[in-house]
């Protein structure tokens, strides 16, 4: 096995990690509040908390990535995930699960920027797109695997096994890691922006608390409207400071690229739709509509399974088509499957109301997810592969933390029919916007200079130490 192969095995492992765990917690939330108390507050901060952390602490993931070594990074941040997983499965309350939580997002966000980062690092740019869809087919096997193997843990043992299971992919992808050696020296590492990653969880949290707890207090409590304003505050703080500080932990400069910024903005509306939508298919399935964990996982494969089966074969075409079309019309197509899904109703009739929607969404997410990682880190140098990397995940995971945050304002405290149409409703219109986000923005890489810059790359000798040649410019 040569180290290529190796580094995709190892990056689709660790990754498979943190999304397993995503896709297990929605199947088992009702069970968890069922027995832990909190109603549809605690299942969001059950995903939030996670989210929270996750999405405030990428950036600086990022940079500690290309500071310290990518596989260094990977390593603690398995042993992270590993203990506070346990500390989730024994959790004696809310609150200490949220506290878990919290800490497992902090683990995770140590996890997947670098493993894509080892991917740009050691593969040609002309093989990212393929190497990317492999990837995303593959770490997608945990939305495929994981909704199925929750609802049956939950509905046969405990909703406390979804977070033992964790343990064993774990120990596998340290076991790959060994073989893989130790990054070299860095000698020219920069200096962490804590300031800026202190900022970016106290404006997080601050507003997406205040976005969960309005149900409870109202806008006008003071419980509310201080944390809103704190986050609102320290969000414009941490812009101001990441344009003063010379070490940045979002260098802003980055979005100079067209391609990164007009895909990252996309990343926003996209991927705040494909956490809001399945977020609450899971949890009306069983709980409106009457599913047990395991049927509602079985309900929801469908997207998953062609995910997976198309997902690389979209990524080698939007190599050699370019990402534009594929960034365009994929979230359209999901739109589309979200509002066939309007047709269910109290009496769900799984066959006819639902299965023909998420079977559209399922093909639209094929069409969409590769292709918009390889637009979003091909137009970033390789150098600086773990940041960027680390910036698209944090705006994605960022997305989703909101989009979930905001399923009190567009429901109420209750996810029943004519709440999950609204969800449906509202997530169709942010994939409508990050379609023609992409549309206007994104530009595809030059045939001719592709084509060149394919020519002239030599096959990196290790992943720490070489990088490919930068990102051709983009064209119209």
């Amino acid at each position: 096995m040569d180290r290529r192969t190796r580094v995709l095995i190892v990056a689709i492992v660790v990754s498979f990690i943190a999304f397993l765990d995503g896709a297990v917690i929605n199947v088992a939330l009702p069970s968890i509040a069922e027995e832990l108390g909190g109603g549809l507050a605690l299942q969001q901060w059950a995903v939030d908390a996670y989210l929270l952390t996750l999405g405030s602490l990428i950036l600086l993931a990022g940079s500690l990535s290309d500071s310290f070594g990518r596989l260094r990074i990977i390593r603690i941040g398995l042993y992270g995930f590993a203990a506070t997983s346990v500390m989730c499965a024994v959790a004696v309350d809310g609150v200490m699960l949220v506290i878990a939580r919290a800490m497992q997002g902090a683990a995770g966000a140590l996890l997947v920027p670098s493993s894509l980062a080892l991917i740009i690092a050691t593969f040609p740019s002309a093989e990212q797109g393929k190497a990317i869809g492999r990837w995303t087919a593959w770490t997608t096997s945990a939305f495929l695997v994981g909704p199925l193997l929750g609802g049956v843990l939950v509905d046969l043992v405990s909703w406390r096994l979804v977070f033992w299971i964790n343990l064993l992919p774990i120990a596998v992808a340290l076991v790959l890691l060994h073989r893989l050696g130790r990054d070299e020296r860095n000698l020219d590492r920069e200096r962490i922006d804590w300031i800026g990653a202190a900022l970016g969880i106290v404006g997080l949290g601050g507003t997406v608390f205040a976005l969960i707890e309005q149900g409870r207090y109202g806008w006008s409590s003071p419980v509310v409207l201080v944390p809103l304003i704190v986050g609102i505050v320290s969000l414009g703080v941490f812009l101001w400071w990441e344009r003063r500080t010379p070490q940045p932990m979002l260098p802003l400069s980055l979005f100079h690229a067209r391609n990164f910024a007009a895909g990252n903005l996309a990343t926003l509306f996209i991927y705040a739709a494909f956490a809001l939508g399945p977020f609450a298919i899971t949890i009306f399935l069983q709980e409106a509509a009457g599913f047990s964990a395991t049927f509602a996982g079985l309900a929801t494969l469908p997207p998953t399974i062609m995910l997976v089966l198309l997902g690389s074969w979209f990524g080698g075409l939007s190599s050699r088509f370019g990402p534009r079309i594929f960034m365009t019309v994929g979230p359209l197509v999901v739109a589309a499957g979200f509002l066939m899904t309007l047709a269910v109703q109290q009496d769900l009739n799984y066959w006819t109301q639902f299965l023909p929607g998420i079977a559209v969404f399922g093909l639209g997410m094929a069409m969409t997810v590769a292709p918009l990682t390889a637009a979003i880190l091909g137009a970033i140098d390789p150098a600086r592969a773990g940041i960027g990397s680390a910036v698209n995940n944090a705006v994605a995971r960022i997305a989703g933390l909101v989009a979930i945050a905001l399923i009190g304002v567009i429901v109420g405290t209750q996810l029943d029919v004519a709440g999950y149409h609204r969800v449906a409703i509202a997530t169709a219109a942010f994939l409508v916007v990050g379609g023609i986000v992409s549309w206007i923005g994104i530009r595809n890489p030059a045939p001719e200079e592709r084509a060149t810059t394919a020519d002239r790359e030599a096959p990196p000798q290790s992943a720490s130490a070489a990088h490919p040649p930068a990102q051709p410019r983009s064209s119209d």
